[in-house]
């Protein structure tokens, strides 16, 4: 039974899929008007016990207890009754439609559903009441995938929302965009709505929580108020284990320029000059729109140049395609692993080996058992969580599909990798070996363009960082000026001269 303070309550939840135990026995409170953090690695249960909360999927044992009353398993008109609204971690706008429509859509008036203008006008009050500067009227199409986050959650408050269900909502934010949403956050708990917040930035969890749920492996490990508690003992509880320096420290030294680009200009990109070398990790940073992405793609073929001249050891090459940049020695982890960076309905396998071709194949074969032992050596090594490796890529958590687009840029061995948001949506357990990995790289001799939102992770990591702003190049820092107010002001500066 609930307590008085108590809105929802979890008792015994259990989950299983063919191979995996998602839930095992989750007891899980929630009290009125608080915002309650779960944390825990990629596979650690969240995702599943949010869509059991959610009406997404129904729980094969335990009950909950939901404003009064008992359920064994929450559906969709439940949700619907109680305000239960979840804005996940991967979108779920209607990209054909406007930003009115799809903040409407499914919702009825008395006198019908909603005409265009009327939605349009509604919505703009909307906006204008949070001071979100997005036009109704646009198609989510034409948005940003910072500005489609910003619909999603003006969709759900819009629901007379009484528990929202937070799913990484920062993850395509900008600074300023992610300090909204902490003050609209604030602004619902004052009015009673009660939230479940879900990230991998620790930061985020002690500035917003009342509360954190660790769970790890499926299970409840423990529920602690945030005052009593610090990010070394989440982490502990989280992995089970000690972990030492956030980043690991690199001794190697950088070696001859590998990679020269000149003047390059792309859509999105105008002018951008640079050189990478051997053995290093060169950042980019810069505000959401500043033409990081798009600079990555001009440069491993995705998206055609304009102009410019881009080397490798000295000698002009023309890459055109993905193809030609894998041929050329150059390997992606791009930002949108589920658009861009795995086959969803393809299998693990499938996946580690869809770039690498070339070496597993033998005339127009596919050498099966090298496949494999290939895919088997990247999953100890990535510590991907698959019942199998013929598993589906759909099936998997949201982490352990990144750790598979990682793996298949991989495969094929490139000089040079672009990492483009590598860690964005991945527990602290699986940054630790994914840095590690990086390291591990580059003192082979690989040389890593790494494009990151999170700037402590630029930092750590980088031994140069070059900032973007407005598609240029704004200005060049060495480790000993790194500093973040220096990059954020050169994120927001007029285009310079780097370096």
């Amino acid at each position: 039974m609930l307590q008085e303070d108590e809105i929802l309550r979890l008792e015994g939840i259990s989950k299983a899929y063919p191979g995996v135990l998602a839930l095992d026995h989750v007891d899980f409170s929630l009290q009125k008007g608080e915002v309650h953090a779960l944390v825990g690695e990629n596979g650690a249960g969240k995702s599943t016990l949010i869509k059991c909360i959610s009406g997404a999927i129904r729980p094969d044992a335990g009950k909950i207890y939901l404003e009064g009353q008992e359920f064994v398993s929450i559906g969709p008109k439940d949700t619907i009754a109680h305000g239960i609204v979840t804005v996940y971690q991967e979108l779920n706008l209607i990209p054909s439609l406007s930003v009115a429509e799809n903040v409407f859509v499914g919702k009825r008036s008395g006198r019908g559903l909603f005409q265009r203008k009327k939605q349009e006008q509604a919505c703009r009050e909307i906006l204008k009441e949070l001071h979100i500067d997005i036009d109704a009227a646009a198609t989510v199409s034409e948005l940003s995938v910072a500005h489609r986050q910003l619909v999603e959650i003006v969709r759900a408050i819009s629901g007379n929302a009484r528990i929202l269900i937070l799913d990484e909502p920062t993850s395509s934010l900008t600074v300023h965009e992610t300090q909204f949403l902490f003050d609209t956050i604030r602004a619902l708990k004052q009015r009673g709505v009660t939230i479940i917040y879900i990230s991998h930035i620790f930061e985020e969890t002690f500035a917003l929580a009342d509360r954190i749920t660790v769970m790890r492996d499926g299970k409840h490990i423990k529920t602690l108020r945030t005052a009593q508690t610090n990010k070394a003992q989440l982490i502990k509880l989280m992995v089970g284990r000690e972990i030492g320096d956030s980043y690991p420290p690199r001794h190697n030294p950088v070696g001859e320029p590998v990679l020269e680009v000149e003047h390059l200009s792309a859509p999105g990109v105008s002018d951008v000059s640079f050189t990478l070398h051997k053995g290093e990790i060169l950042g980019f940073a810069g505000l959401v729109g500043a033409g990081r992405t798009e600079l990555m793609h001009a440069i491993y073929g995705a998206n055609a140049r304009s102009s410019g001249t881009v080397r490798i050891h000295g000698k002009p090459v023309r890459i055109k395609s993905p193809n030609d940049g894998i041929r050329h020695g150059l390997g992606m982890i791009p930002e949108d692993r589920k658009l861009e960076g795995v086959f969803l309905r393809a299998s693990v396998e499938e996946n580690i080996s869809a770039s690498n071709l070339r070496n597993l194949t033998r005339y127009g074969v596919m050498r099966d058992k090298k496949a494999r032992r290939v895919a088997a050596d990247f999953q100890e090594k990535l510590r991907i969580k698959t019942p199998t490796l013929g598993q589906q890529v759909q099936n998997l958590s949201g982490g352990n599909q990144q750790k598979v687009a990682v793996a298949k840029a991989l495969a094929p061995k490139p000089e040079i990798l672009i990492f483009d948001e590598p860690t964005r949506g991945i527990d602290v357990g699986a940054k630790q070996e994914i840095y590690k990995l990086m390291n591990e790289l580059v003192a082979q001799g690989h040389s890593i363009l790494m494009v990151s939102s999170e700037m402590a992770e630029l930092m750590g990591m980088a031994d140069r960082i070059l900032v973007m702003s407005n598609h240029h190049l704004s200005g060049e820092l060495q480790r000993p000026q790194f500093n973040q107010e220096t990059i954020l002001q050169l994120a927001s500066d007029e285009p310079q001269k780097a370096g």
